[in-house]
């Protein structure tokens, strides 16, 4: 899908963001409960704009002033993953309240939780290109090129996503159009 202006006007309103890690749950002294020492590998933020910046460990504070200076930070499972992960850098908490986080909209609609991929494979005919665990392999063979591609993918499955829901005014979730308001 190509993003129109219409749909992600020339402002500072919105912006969209993933992050990949430099360890999995496994690897961290309290695993899914201690997110932030996760670590950040490289981080993906898409604008109007800017387009795709890349942002990598050391620019972690450089990231968490930039994300604050929009309305809106578009993410998909931002609130639990993403922003805490960030946490183990500096305070986050001022990016919550700017926080649309796809998949805390689509869990509370539905009653469950859903995969990106899953998503964007039924709503767009897109998928990932690729999962959490090889990327953190990935990064650590020295594949960083590879390892920002996907997570540029993945933030432009994001824009997508978002450009789709906002014509249509809806996403497909297990074959059926779920109805969304994602202006």
């Amino acid at each position: 899908m190509t993003t129109t202006p219409s749909l992600f006007p020339e402002t500072d309103k919105e912006v969209f963001f993933d992050i990949e890690t430099l360890r999995l749950s496994h690897e961290v002294e309290g695993g899914w409960l201690n997110i932030a020492q996760f670590g950040l590998a490289v981080a993906v933020t898409w604008d109007a704009r800017n387009r795709f910046r890349r942002w990598f460990e050391p620019d972690s504070k450089a990231l968490i002033s930039e994300l604050g200076r929009f309305e809106r930070i578009i993410s998909f499972n931002g609130d639990r993953f993403d922003f805490e992960v960030l946490r183990g850098y500096h305070p986050v908490d001022k990016l919550y309240p700017k926080s649309f986080d796809l998949l805390t909209d689509l869990r509370r609609r539905l009653g469950f939780r859903i995969k990106l991929d899953d998503l964007a494979r039924e709503t767009l005919g897109h998928q990932k290109t690729g999962n959490g665990l090889e990327i953190v392999q990935w990064w650590r063979e020295g594949r960083t090129e590879e390892v920002c591609k996907y997570c540029e993918n993945d933030v432009q499955l994001l824009v997508d996503l978002m450009a789709f829901a906002r014509q249509k005014k809806y996403v497909v979730v297990n074959s059926r159009r779920l109805p969304v308001d994602w202006t």
